[in-house]
């Protein structure tokens, strides 16, 4: 207590050195979160450091730093060391970023930055520091989004230094294949593949990211540049995340491609090891010209005999040591394969310039010629009856419908609809409608005879797990549920909305919810049902979730920012990218200690 007020120290593990020390009468300063207790207020497992004399408790000329706990280093260990380095090593610290770069963008030097949010002084305006728009914050984050752009330029750099086998579109294989096509390609599409025909008739490898919204057709892009690897005499491979999109892009692929001439292998989980040692052996020898798979495309056994180009779909999906071994395998006798990663999760340019520095980019903003926009609702569970009779009316119609769960079966700890009992429960409302049921433990060939019994139009509906977030077109499904919305990300919910919107219906996606909503899963689902577009939905979702949930960079290991946030700082971008240009065009030493500084050996990887 004081002459204020008491309050309660509570702790649950008192050593014996603290009995001593802690005697009635001792006075100290004391830190910690203050909460109400049993007995009025305390604080548990203070912070504390004992008071000499009589004198009033010392009011230091800085406020105290609190660091992200470390297991088994305390926050004065913390302190002791950051103070032990800012008097000690700060001088010996080099600035590596000359001061006529940062002109004009009001940022302190380095030295003034470290001591600022180290030791901030008691009149600073807090809040700027915690938010990190303090000028201080903003010069250490400009440092590390400029080392992190300095390595993926320098390995892409690295990456033109190697030769390519220059692939050719000109031939009667493109000229077939666009002939055969039942539509019109979008002029996004064309310029798409114009950028792509650039990059690969050079002699160096192309590195190059697809991105579109769902359903904007890149799949013809890809085919038409397989095309030209197997016009030129090379081989191509497409590797995709799950199989289920595997077996889709080997459908589409083989419907366009085999009456071409084309001959392709499919690798699959499920194969038998004698079949598997067939298509080892079509690859090795050169019979099979474009293979189709997960990862399993790079494990060993597998060896191409002249791998030209590969395709990595849904490329965020994947870690990068798995796009890395790819384009290894591929390397042969000095000379690398062309690389395409495509995504449909479309990435706002601020993240684009950093993230993907070392690909050049290709967008399509445009959709095929008489898609709809699909009209989106919000719905209460309570009103769960309403969504049943709205689907019966529209496999009364012709149409038909998914219905999807977070869930395979019932849970007592996650509150949450399964696909299990919906499938029960509706075939038993909907007399006379075929309800099909897939999940992500169906076995391969179940799932083909669901989804084929699907797209032949026997099954009405279909109730699935986010399994169908990537799956085949079925143009008559024109309605699409999904049961606890407000448990999906934005991208997510994006995805399964673009399973409907396909044939000439106008298509409808019901979002049912349960109440109350948090206020960022109200704000999720307003975003999806007030608009369809797929690059606001990614600037929204990168506003609400940060850079690495989108990317995936949690489980890639690319991108792991210690200051910068390339949400709150996206506008240092721009600013980067004219230093890193200015840092290389003179080749200095400080080029190679910032990435040695903030990057390490992990920026080897960082943009394959």
């Amino acid at each position: 207590r004081d002459e204020t007020a008491e309050i309660t120290l509570r702790f649950f593990h008192f050593t014996r050195q603290q009995q001593s020390g802690l005697s009635a009468g001792t006075r100290l300063l004391c830190y910690g979160d203050v909460r109400q207790g049993p007995r009025g207020y305390e604080i548990v497992h203070p912070e504390y450091r004992r008071l000499s004399g009589s004198d009033p408790a010392p009011v230091r000329d800085r406020l105290t730093p609190v660091y992200p706990s470390t297991e088994g280093v305390t926050q004065p260990r913390l302190r002791k060391l950051t103070d032990h380095a800012l008097d000690n090593a700060l001088d010996d610290l080099p600035d590596l970023i000359p001061a006529r770069f940062l002109d004009g963008l009001g940022f302190p030097d380095l030295h003034e930055a470290l001591r600022t949010v180290h030791r901030p002084p008691k009149g600073m305006a807090l809040e700027t520091l915690l938010s990190g728009t303090h000028p201080a914050r903003k010069r250490m984050a400009i440092e590390e989004i400029l080392a992190w752009y300095l390595g993926l330029r320098r390995m892409r750099e690295a990456g033109q230094q190697r030769e390519a086998y220059p692939l050719t579109a000109d031939g009667p294989l493109r000229e077939g294949f666009l002939r055969r096509l039942p539509f019109e390609l979008t002029p996004g599409q064309r310029q798409a593949i114009e950028q792509l025909d650039a990059d690969l008739v050079r002699n160096v490898p192309m590195m190059r990211l697809l991105q579109g919204d769902v359903g904007c057709g890149k799949t013809v892009v890809i085919a038409a540049a397989v095309l030209a690897a197997v016009q030129s005499g090379r081989q191509a491979a497409v590797m995709a995340p799950t199989e289920l999109l595997a077996e889709q892009h080997m459908r589409t692929l083989s419907e366009w491609l085999a009456p071409l001439g084309v001959r392709l292998a499919w690798l699959a989980g499920g194969m038998s090891r004698s079949e598997r040692r067939v298509f080892e052996a079509e690859l090795a020898g050169g019979d099979a010209q474009l293979a189709i798979g997960t990862h399993a495309l790079f494990q060993e056994g597998v060896r191409y005999r002249s791998l030209g180009l590969v395709v990595v779909d849904e490329q965020h999906r994947f870690g990068v040591h798995q796009r890395l071994s790819l384009v290894e395998k591929g390397s042969v006798g000095g000379q690398a394969p062309h690389q395409l990663v495509t995504t449909a999760t479309p990435i706002p340019r601020s993240l684009a310039m950093t993230f993907y520095a070392g690909l050049d980019i290709s967008s399509i903003r445009d959709m095929p010629p008489g898609r709809e926009p699909v009209n989106t609702v919000l719905i209460s569970q309570e009103r769960r009856h309403e969504v049943i009779e709205r689907v019966a009316a529209a496999c009364g119609a012709g149409r038909q419908a998914y219905w999807v769960c977070p869930l395979i079966e019932e849970s007592d700890y996650i509150d949450s609809q399964a696909a299990e009992p919906t499938h029960r429960e509706l075939s038993e409302a909907l007399p006379g409608i075929r309800v099909g049921l897939l999940h992500g433990r169906a076995t391969p060939s179940e799932r083909d005879r669901v989804m084929g019994e699907f797209a032949a139009g026997r099954l009405g509906v279909l109730v699935a797990t986010t399994v169908i977030e990537v799956g085949v077109d079925i143009p008559k499904a024109s309605l699409m549920i999904v049961e606890d919305a407000e448990r999906l990300g934005l991208a997510q919910l994006h995805q399964l909305r673009g399973r409907v919107g396909r044939g000439a219906d106008l298509s409808h996606c019901v979002l049912m919810y349960r109440s109350p909503l948090s206020a960022m899963a109200r704000e999720r689902l307003n975003t999806m049902r007030n608009t369809n577009d797929g690059f606001e939905i990614a600037r929204k979702d990168l506003e609400l979730r940060g850079a690495g949930e989108i990317l995936g960079v949690r489980q890639t290991g690319a991108l792991q920012f210690r200051v910068a946030d390339l949400v709150r700082d996206g506008d240092l971008a721009e600013p980067a990218q004219r230093i890193a240009d200015e840092m290389l065009s003179t080749n200095g030493s400080e080029v190679t200690q910032l990435i040695r500084r903030w990057v390490g050996e992990g920026g080897r990887y960082a943009g394959v």
